[in-house]
């Protein structure tokens, strides 16, 4: 019992990344939704689009992640995620205070990244093996196509995309995000996210 108490206090960045994901699922569905939609659409699922129209879906795609990420940044305030990443560019200082954080802050901690990551990556592997098994083993693809939903020139890219669009992207933008908090010490001094 003692490993994993001890464990458990080394996944404090995947811990508070699982809790604002909880807090927040709604706003980061919403633009994993977005962003899930526009790649449906580029794929083709719906028929044939304009490559400018496709360029136009890239430019919303990618605007929808960004979003994500910096309202993640912010914890949940997307104003403080963008000043956040303004003073880190355009204050030398700031930068480098960030940079002596996370670097002090491997140091001591490098074994409880490691095992973050570890961790994460074996919870990105299972949806996404989740999501393979949707795409391939069910019917629900053929399913989709027989009653119209999808042209019938789709392919199952567009039920993969769709699902990891909703839910492996922005968990892994938000781990991200989290991480960079948690690395430079600024998670510790706001707010909890619970």
């Amino acid at each position: 019992m003692a490993i994993l108490s001890t464990i458990s206090r080394e996944l404090t960045w995947l811990q508070n990344t699982l809790q604002f994901y909880k807090k927040h699922f709604l706003a980061l569905l919403s633009l994993g939704l977005v962003a899930a939609l526009g790649r449906v659409i580029q794929l083709g699922a719906f028929g044939e689009i304009t490559t400018s129209f496709h360029i136009l879906l890239e430019v919303v795609i990618e605007s929808a992640r960004l979003l994500l990420f910096v309202y993640v940044l912010g914890l949940a305030n997307v104003k403080k995620g963008a000043s956040r990443i303004k003073h880190l560019f355009t204050q030398k200082e700031n930068r480098k205070q960030s940079w002596q954080s996370a670097l002090r802050r491997f140091r001591q901690q490098w074994p409880s990244v490691l095992l973050n990551l570890a961790v994460f990556s074996g919870i990105a592997y299972s949806i996404n093996h989740l999501i393979d098994l949707v795409a391939y083993e069910t019917c629900l693809f053929f399913t989709l196509k027989q009653d119209g939903l999808i042209a019938n020139t789709a392919s199952e890219w567009t039920i993969l995309l769709f699902f990891k669009n909703l839910s492996v992207i922005p968990f892994t933008l938000t781990f991200e995000a989290i991480f960079l908090l948690w690395i430079t010490d600024k998670l510790q001094r706001t707010p909890a996210i619970d």
